[in-house]
């Protein structure tokens, strides 16, 4: 009896296991790069938005891509002057109702601006808060984030790598936790580094 009682114990464990690994959000991925050796020296990671330099919410996002670019042997510099190349960072969240049809979408090229999101949804960038209609409180929603890098030079300013990764997960689970979806997010967006240029990749 004891041994059919562990078994089926065990049993139940690894089908709770198997259903929480079914349910971690994919993550879709897309780089882009001049084809030639990247080198991992000095770099400095910064916002985008210079005005988030000092933010706290920043600094942790921030320290989540340096410690990938350090897995990658580069060497990350205290101050964006005291590097040649320099990681520019972005987080964009975006919420829609569960089951809303319109598609998401994303469109990056390499030096451009990167776009993309859900129609009809309501976004907020790094920094920023977000409210919903009185009356909608109760309503189901899904919260995509994305996490935008770019690598440039910095004497001259050319971009030698960029790349996307976004996440789409139920809102108010533990995986949709900005700071966690964002740890997911740069490790997809690091793995394999450089990546293929142009391709579109699912990372699970």
């Amino acid at each position: 009896m004891k041994t059919i009682l562990s078994k089926a114990i065990l049993l139940g464990c690894a089908a709770a296991l198997a259903g929480c690994a079914a349910q971690t959000p994919e993550v879709r991925v897309t780089r882009f790069h001049l084809g030639q050796p990247i080198a991992s020296g000095d770099i400095a990671v910064t916002s985008r938005d210079p005005t988030l330099a000092k933010d706290l919410e920043f600094q942790t996002y921030a320290g989540i891509v340096a410690s990938e670019l350090r897995r990658l042997n580069f060497s990350v510099a205290p101050d964006v002057a005291k590097s040649e190349q320099v990681a520019v960072i972005d987080v964009e969240r975006n919420w829609r109702p569960t089951g809303q049809r319109s598609g998401s979408s994303m469109s990056i090229g390499l030096g451009g601006s990167s776009g993309g999101g859900w129609g009809g949804g309501t976004g907020v960038g790094l920094g920023g808060s977000v409210s919903f209609p009185i009356g909608k409180s109760k309503e189901r929603m899904d919260v995509a984030t994305r996490l935008s890098v770019q690598i440039k030079r910095r004497s001259e300013g050319t971009v030698i790598w960029e790349g996307r990764a976004e996440t789409i997960s139920r809102d108010g689970a533990p995986e949709s936790a900005t700071e966690a979806a964002v740890s997911r997010l740069a490790s997809a967006l690091f793995r394999d580094f450089p990546g293929r240029s142009g391709e579109t990749i699912t990372v699970k």
